[in-house]
């Protein structure tokens, strides 16, 4: 378990602080510190009323809650969304709605999820030619479809 220092600002006093609805969940839940709604197609950014100190070495991964997007079709756009460590600023959810009416958003709902997730460090090296790998070049679809009888 890591620490992750939060602060409270002005317009989030009186919210819960990103919490686990149950023993086992690997996300906290991240309330609304402001009312609005979001008209179908639209997208806005939700302020949560809290910065973070997240510790070197690891992120912050802003992620849709499901109940969301399956009753309501709203979802965090830039899923998931990162905090580096060494941002300090107040924590914002973006979120869209895919859905057909509008959503409204009222002070201390659910509106995401948060997991504080480790970071490889990576160092990226020129090479003039890639080892050799089973899929190869193959992109977008090519390991999704299934071999059909008689093709």
């Amino acid at each position: 378990m890591i620490d992750v220092q939060i602060l409270t600002l002005p317009h989030g006093r009186g919210l819960a602080l990103p919490g686990q609805a149950s023993a086992g969940a690997a996300g906290f839940d991240i309330a609304a510190a402001e009312e609005l709604t979001i008209a179908p197609g639209s997208v806005a950014a939700i302020a949560t009323g809290f910065a973070l100190a997240i510790p070197a070495g690891f992120e912050g991964q802003v992620r849709p809650r499901s109940g969301l997007a399956l009753k309501h079709g709203v979802t965090v756009l830039n899923a998931p969304g990162t905090i580096d460590a060494d941002y300090r600023g107040e924590v914002k959810v973006i979120l869209i709605n895919h859905g057909t009416e509008p959503f409204r958003v009222a002070r201390g709902d659910r509106i995401a999820q948060l997991v504080v997730a480790p970071v490889t460090p990576a160092r990226f090296e020129s090479v003039n030619v890639l080892p050799q790998s089973e899929r190869g070049p193959g992109g977008f679809g090519s390991t999704g479809i299934a071999a059909r009888k008689g093709a």
